[in-house]
This record gives structure tokens, C-alpha cells and sequence, in this order.
């Protein structure tokens, strides 16, 4: 008896000690191949610096398509991790039936579906977002990415393998304590502002900020250069005015002292109005006096223009119809399609790009890294400048053979120590800021101008993301968001978007065709052997004992 209670109580206190282990030691394993549930260490560095309560609603709850449950486990299972990681971040599913307008009110659009069951296509509307709130601040994510894919099975892969980017990104920039600051430069005939809203009014939703002229440089170059180099970005928007010598030393100096650069520059005047205008154009090279700061840091611009068989379209008159001009949309192959570098984060899931009038950037070997980010397709045809276009040249039918330039860089990123360009030479003015080098330092060049222009649509500014005439959607705006993004990224969390995960979706077609092989497999035949079973084993009974 002694020995029976003995064991008891080693019993009892071996549970009580296995409870109190359980409780002080929590650990999760993820045993997917791809690690898709396990946190990168900048997810969990952003998440350490939540101190307050965080709030996730998601709006993935309710009567929705099959195929979006899987978006709505995944979502979970992966939020699960985060207040796993940190008490404070609390999540909530959502139905969002019965507050459409106000989601919608507060940017939320909603998604359309055309959802395949039983062989049958039927449409389906989804809310696929989530809204952070977070001291007193609140900003929402977009669970669906925005790229042009061929189905909803690669959206789908798409929208969960750039979930942990979406929410370290929101939870990062809503915890940020102190804004980094983008200059906007002017003075030298860059675009208005009503052309660079739909572009910088999401920039300023993360960053602050400025316009910054360089007209000061002839009257006080010191004071101007020191006020630049307050700023961790500079973005030059189709500058039209040639640089003086001061402008570009100020320039080269806010660099080497560590500044971020986002040129986009057009190297080739085309006036597209004179082209819808009156029919036809000079295109001619534009001087803007920045050749050799860029050759210093290892790309050149250069003066021709690029046609591309892959092209966006534009509206041209084709007739009337009484009194009613008549448009038909065709391929304008001097403006090209491009798509992004898919190894990369900037470019990762974008949708293609389009590119106006734009000239090709040749590299040049120096110990900057160079990673292509906008490159064309092989069926290019280099044009030289000057010449005439004629929009009449639309309705030519293109030469395949004439079109053997092979593929075409627009868009280049720099990565490394910049050295100054006036290392070593006399410099416009003296300066007790100036620098012989950048250490680890990152640039984008972008050879179009136009790449941030959006269109006005009556006297507002249209989103970049859509033509206005065609209604065809680009990538444009993601991509700048995107280089912004990774220029003044210091935690690495850019670097998330090239997660890659292999999500194995069923086949509809099959699983329709073979579904009543697979309902029998299922459940009638587990019926049959549990009644088989029964069967024999009633009657070796009886024979046993009979």
C-alpha cells in the first residue's frame, strides 16, 4: 500500500513539475520545409520595439471563396507567430458584410473574384485588408498584391508569401519614432508638383517631405550644401535646365557625405503635346551638364531613344462617325513595357513598367556595384537624335528583323563607396563639408524623365498606377514606393519581399473530373470495410463460441 501511494505521489508531483516547465518554457516549431512560419530576425527586431498594445483587424472573416480560406489560415497561422513573439500585438478576424461603406471610406476597396465550383464560374467580392492600430495611429495593408498575374492561384501565392513583408512594413513605419527626410529638388525645370502627387503624396504618408532648390548655390553655396545634407534622400524629377558647376559640386558633396539619390532624368527632349498636337515632333539630345558626376560613379546616359515591340498603348483618332471622333488604342512602341529585375526586392511581383521616350544607360566597370532593375525585351530598335517621329508611324506594321538591339537597361541600381567626382580636382567652392568618399552608400538611375508623371484628369492629378485614356494599369508607382523604400531601408526589411514559398494548389479540373472517384475513396469505402469488418468479425465470433 505504502509503495502504491509512493508512486502516486511521485506521479502527481512529476505532473506538477512537467505543468511548471510547460509554463515558463514556450517554444513553436516550424517544421514547413520552406520555413514559411518562422520569423526572419528583422521582423522580430521590428516587433521587439512594440511596447504598447498593437491591434490587428483583418478583414478575411465570413462566406468567401474556397481558395481565399487558404489566405485566411495563412494570415492567422502567421499573425499567431507575431503575438507569440510579443504579448502586446493582439489579432482579430473580421466580418466585413456589415460595414462596407466605411471600409471603403477609409481606402479599403473591396476585391471582385471569379470563383470556379463545380465546374461553374460565379462572382465573388472580398475585403482583403488589415488595419493596424497602434498609439493613437492607424494605417491598413493590402493582403492582395497589386502585379498582373496570369491566375488567382499565383495571386494567392503571391498575397502569402508577401504577408510578412505587408505587416513588418505597416508595424514599422506606425512604431517609427523619428521620420526620415526626402528632398523634392527644384530649380533647374524639374516636373511641377501636380504631375509627382499620386507618387509623393504616398511617400509622405512614411516620410517627411521638402522642396529643396538649388538657386541659393550662386548667392551662398556653403549654407545651401549644409541645409542639403539635413536630408537622407534627394529625389531629381526630369530636370529640363542645365546644372552649374556649384550645383553639381552641391550635389556630389551631399553624396559623399552619405546622402541617397533617385535620379530620373531625360537625356532626350520629345514633346509628346507637339506630337498629338500636330502630328509629329523633333526629338533632340538635352544637355543638362551631368555626364561626368555620373560617369564618376559609373553610368552614362546616353542620347538615343529605345522602340520596343513590347509597348504600352495610347488613343489615336482613327475616323468619325457623324460628328463623334472615333479612338482606337494601339501599341506606341516608343513607349515601352518594361518589367523588373525578379531577383530582386525593388522589382520583385511588379507589375510591368511603362517608360516614355527613354534612353538607354550604358555601365561602366569602377568598383560600384551595378544591379539592373528596368530592362527591356530582346525586340529593341535603337533610334538616334535628332530625328523627326510622326504619330502617323503608329499604323506601320512592324519589321521583326528591324528590331535586333537585344535588350535594353532603363533603370540601374548603385551600390557601394562613391567617390567624388572633384577628388583630386579644383572645386566650384570651398567647403569644410567636402568628402573624397561615400562609404556604403546607394543610388537609382532611372533613364525617363516621365517614369513619376502622372496625368491630370479635370485639373486633378490621376493615380500613376493607370492610364487615363486606356485604363491600362502599370507598375510605376509601386516601383518608385518600392526604391524609395530600399534606398532609406537601414533594417533590411526590403529584403523581405524576395521571400519565395511553394504553395502546391489543388487541381480544379482534375478534382472536378475525378470527384466522384475520390468521394468513394473517401466515404463510402471506409463504410464497406467497417462493415466488412463487422461482418467477419461477427461471425468468427459466433463460429468460436457456437
Amino acid at each position: 500500500m505504502n509503495k502504491k501511494i509512493k508512486n502516486i505521489v511521485f506521479l502527481i508531483t512529476g505532473l506538477v513539475l512537467l505543468n511548471i516547465l510547460n509554463q515558463s518554457f514556450y517554444k513553436r516549431f516550424d517544421l514547413t520545409k520552406d520555413k514559411r512560419y518562422t520569423l526572419s530576425e528583422t521582423t522580430k527586431s521590428i516587433i521587439s520595439k512594440v511596447d504598447k498594445n498593437l491591434f490587428i483587424n483583418i478583414y478575411l472573416e465570413g462566406d468567401f471563396p474556397s481558395e481565399f480560406k487558404r489566405l485566411q489560415v495563412e494570415t492567422r497561422q502567421y499573425l499567431e507567430e507575431l503575438a507569440a513573439e510579443n504579448t502586446n500585438i493582439h489579432i482579430q478576424f473580421i466580418n466585413p458584410n456589415n460595414q462596407r461603406e466605411k471600409l471603403i471610406k477609409k481606402g479599403m476597396m473591396p476585391s471582385q473574384l471569379t470563383v470556379e465550383e463545380d465546374g461553374k464560374l460565379s462572382e465573388a467580392i472580398i475585403f482583403p485588408w488589415a488595419e493596424i492600430d497602434y498609439n493613437k495611429k492607424t494605417t491598413i495593408i493590402s493582403l492582395l498584391p497589386t502585379a498582373i498575374v496570369a491566375s488567382q492561384d499565383e495571386q494567392l501565392q503571391k498575397a502569402i508569401e508577401n504577408l510578412e513583408y505587408s505587416f513588418s512594413n505597416a508595424i514599422n513605419s506606425i512604431n517609427q519614432k523619428k521620420e526620415k527626410q526626402v528632398a523634392i529638388l527644384s530649380g533647374n525645370g524639374e516636373l511641377e508638383d501636380i504631375y509627382l502627387y499620386s507618387f509623393l503624396s504616398e511617400v509622405s504618408k512614411k516620410y517627411k517631405l521638402a522642396k529643396f532648390t538649388l538657386d541659393s548655390v550662386a548667392t551662398n553655396p556653403q549654407k545651401t550644401l549644409k541645409d542639403l545634407t539635413s536630408f537622407d534622400l534627394v529625389i531629381i524629377a526630369k530636370p529640363t535646365q542645365k546644372f552649374s558647376s556649384e550645383e553639381k559640386f552641391t550635389l556630389d558633396q551631399f553624396i559623399a557625405n552619405g546622402g541617397k539619390t533617385l535620379w530620373m532624368l531625360d537625356n532626350v527632349l520629345a514633346d509628346q503635346d507637339s506630337l498629338f498636337n500636330t502630328g509629329k515632333m523633333l526629338a533632340y539630345p538635352r544637355d543638362l551638364n551631368l555626364t561626368n558626376l555620373l560617369f564618376s560613379y559609373g553610368v552614362r546616359i546616353n542620347t538615343n531613344l529605345v522602340k520596343d515591340l513590347y509597348a504600352a498603348k495610347i488613343p489615336v483618332a482613327t475616323g468619325k462617325v457623324g460628328n463623334q471622333t472615333q479612338f482606337k488604342n494601339l501599341d506606341w512602341f516608343y513607349h515601352p513595357l518594361v518589367n523588373g529585375n525578379p531577383n530582386h526586392a525593388i522589382t520583385k511581383n511588379n507589375s510591368p513598367v511603362r517608360l516614355q521616350f527613354t534612353n538607354q544607360i550604358d555601365t561602366l566597370k569602377n568598383t560600384i556595384k551595378k544591379t539592373p532593375l528596368l530592362v527591356s525585351s530582346l525586340l529593341t530598335q535603337k533610334v538616334g537624335t535628332p530625328t523627326i517621329i510622326e504619330l502617323q508611324s503608329i499604323a506601320d506594321e512592324p519589321i521583326e528583323t528591324d528590331y535586333n538591339s537585344g535588350k535594353q537597361l532603363f533603370a540601374v541600381l548603385l551600390e557601394g563607396d562613391f567617390k567624388s567626382a572633384y577628388k583630386n580636382r579644383v572645386k566650384p567652392f570651398e567647403t569644410s563639408l567636402f568628402k573624397e568618399n561615400a562609404t556604403n552608400n546607394k543610388m537609382i538611375v532611372i533613364a525617363d524623365g516621365d517614369i513619376g508623371k502622372n496625368q491630370i484628369l479635370k485639373e486633378k492629378p490621376h493615380d500613376l498606377s493607370t492610364d487615363k485614356w486606356t485604363n491600362e494599369q502599370f507598375g510605376n508607382k509601386d516601383f518608385l514606393l518600392n526604391s524609395v523604400a530600399y534606398l532609406l531601408d537601414d533594417s533590411g526589411l526590403i529584403h523581405l519581399r524576395n521571400k519565395t514559398l511553394q504553395i502546391r494548389m489543388l487541381d480544379k479540373q482534375k478534382a472536378f473530373k475525378e470527384r466522384s472517384y475520390w468521394q468513394f475513396l473517401n466515404v463510402v469505402l471506409p463504410l464497406i470495410l467497417l462493415f466488412s469488418f463487422g461482418v467477419v468479425f461477427n461471425y468468427l465470433r459466433k463460429r468460436k463460441y457456437s
